[in-house]
């Protein structure tokens, strides 16, 4: 893993410059506001400061079925594998049995009944992350080491992470692949701050860099949102729009495919008017690709489509066929709008159903209506689809912001929500 660091006069260069010199494929970790110091500061603007990663090139793989146990040294991280700690404070957690075999357990240091003293840990991960770093940098050359035994503090921590993301409702499978991470980490003797932050470091280089609207290229450029019904599409694409419309100055089109209800029909309408764009209701392909030639002064186009049940392959095939029909001459991009508060098993099928559509991004919406985030992280690893937005709330355009990977990984971490 490759971390560097790179300074700007907003955030938006310095994660630029980053991009520049790792790649497009470089990962935000940290970012931290530099604010002037000395006799003059009142005269001086703040930086930015952007700590970025190159993202690895593997992707997470559902275990096997049989590990080699030969070659994994004994070490087995099997999702079906459970190992029952009767001794903890909480009654009982199940952990890898790779953390029961890296070292001795002492049952005089308990895992923590609360999570406290992991969300200071996580309020100072900057703090972690900026001493990691350091080290890094002047660290000299040493010989590889034969394994330490793991220290008793590191596994009573390593079992709290994993017992908090189980809590946080990440499947088991991913779970057990992020602590491998860690019990890697745990066996060379590192401190419980080293082992925070290398999870952290894995968990943000697995989210990935959100991906939003890009600009670039032929306009206007068409922007489908695709998904279930009841997820909050026409409410997000207003406030994506508004942001558009009024933080960019783009002008923007909106069009409708959802003849199905007459109320979103009308709730897209009234934002149409508010923002002052044009709207259109169409049935068809060719109605699709007259609209935007109509509206080919406009930056963006916003194709709000009729919600229906993921198990409907009549209502699927009229989405591709509406979708595909878009005449090549214009860019489009696809966002598969989800509810954070789906279940895991549907989530799954809809991500499979929609991928035979089109390729996608994500949009979760309803932050605010759970406290549990793991399925954002499931289908992440799930759909390899990239993240782009996340919504919490009905404001308009309020209640939108651009993916936060480190706040969502803080929180899957046990941090406190905002």
């Amino acid at each position: 893993m490759t971390i560097n660091k790179y300074q700007g006069k907003t955030k938006e260069e310095a994660i630029e410059k980053a991009k520049k010199e790792l790649g497009p494929g470089a990962v935000v970790l940290n970012v931290k506001e530099i604010k002037p110091k000395g006799m003059f500061k009142m005269m001086k603007s703040a930086t930015y400061e952007v700590t970025a990663a190159m993202e690895e090139k593997e992707a997470f793989a559902a275990p096997p079925a049989k590990p080699n146990a030969a070659a994994r040294e004994g070490i087995n991280l099997a999702a079906d594998e459970e190992i029952s700690f009767s001794g903890l404070a909480d009654g009982g957690g199940r952990i890898p049995a790779a953390l029961q075999r890296a070292g001795s357990i002492k049952p005089e240091k308990p895992v923590e009944k609360s999570n406290e003293g992991l969300e200071k840990r996580l309020e100072n991960l900057s703090n972690i992350l900026e001493k990691q770093l350091s080290a890094d940098s002047v660290k000299p050359e040493k010989p590889m080491e034969p394994p330490q035994p793991a220290n008793s503090e590191g596994l009573q921590f390593v079992k709290m992470l994993y017992r908090t993301l189980l809590e946080n409702e990440v499947n088991e499978k991913y779970v057990n692949q992020i602590m491998d991470e860690a019990e890697k980490i745990l066996r060379s003797g590192s401190s419980v701050d080293y082992i925070l932050s290398s999870v952290y470091q894995k968990m943000i280089l697995k989210f990935g860099q959100p991906s939003v609207i890009d600009l670039n290229g032929k306009k206007p450029k068409v922007i489908f949102f695709i998904g279930p019904t009841g997820v909050g599409k026409t409410t997000t694409i207003a406030k994506i729009a508004s942001r558009y419309k009024v933080e960019k100055e783009k002008k923007v089109a909106f069009l409708t495919a959802d003849t199905y209800r007459i109320a979103a029909t009308e709730q897209l309408r009234v934002y149409a008017n508010i923002l002052d764009a044009p709207m259109n209701i169409i049935y068809s392909a060719e109605e699709l690709n007259a609209a935007v030639e109509r509206a080919a002064d406009c930056d963006l186009v916003f194709v709000d489509t009729a919600g229906f049940s993921h198990r409907s392959s009549s209502q699927c095939d009229d989405m591709k066929k509406l979708i595909q029909g878009l005449d090549e001459s214009y860019d489009k991009e696809v966002y598969l709008v989800v509810s954070a508060t789906t279940k895991y098993r549907d989530l799954l099928e809809i991500a499979d159903i929609y991928k035979e559509i089109a390729d996608y991004k994500l949009i979760f919406t309803k932050l605010d209506e759970t406290t549990t985030y793991g399925n954002i992280l499931n289908l992440r690893l799930y759909s390899e689809a990239r993240l782009a937005y996340m919504t919490t709330g009905q404001n308009v355009p309020d209640d939108l912001e651009e993916f936060d990977t480190q706040k969502i990984v803080k929180q899957l971490l046990g941090g406190r929500a905002d």
